[in-house]
């Protein structure tokens, strides 16, 4: 398993797998499949979101293919820049198991560590996904609140649970 920064290179394969994870794992995104397939020029924004200053977006390769992904996102507002944010983690299921997910949280992790202004990491993780739950618990992520009905697909209510692992 290699995890590396993602590069205006790697969007085409950065796309293919986000899209993946709006299919496998609806519930876990705030962006539906049937939205994102309605861009205009996807891989282009991508390229661009790749590029933006104050992101990091790391993926796990294995076997030269891109299986997981995860973005750090500092805040860029002057009283909140102390601030980031993990967000669109995923791994395929076929790479579930093999510590993937682990490896792109410790790599964010070691990047906001590496930025002085950062003192903590924030992320939402939908209530019942107990396994990354218990990912992000176990790197020392702490729940702080829980968000009722923070997303909704049919007639189903998903609630969040907001976590922070502080840094400083």
């Amino acid at each position: 398993m290699e995890i590396k920064l993602l590069t205006p290179g790697d969007a085409s394969a950065y796309w293919e797998l986000r899209l993946e994870a709006l299919q496998t794992s609806p519930e876990a995104f705030g962006t539906s499949y049937e939205e994102a397939i309605q861009r205009t020029n996807p891989i282009e924004q991508v390229e661009k979101n790749l590029q933006t200053e104050g992101n990091y977006t790391f993926g796990a390769f294995h076997q030269y293919k891109l299986v997981g992904m995860v973005t750090l996102s500092q805040e860029s507002y002057l009283k909140m820049k102390h601030r980031a944010t993990i967000f669109a983690m995923y791994v395929s299921p076929k790479a579930r198991g093999l510590g993937a997910g682990k490896a792109l949280l410790m790599e964010a992790i070691h990047k906001a560590k590496s930025l002085e202004e950062i003192e903590k990491i924030n992320l939402s993780v939908v209530s019942t996904n107990e396994k990354a739950k218990n990912l992000y618990t176990g790197l020392g992520f702490k729940v702080f609140g829980v968000e009722e009905k923070a997303l909704k697909m049919a007639n189903t209510y998903y609630d969040e649970d907001h976590m922070v692992l502080l840094l400083r």
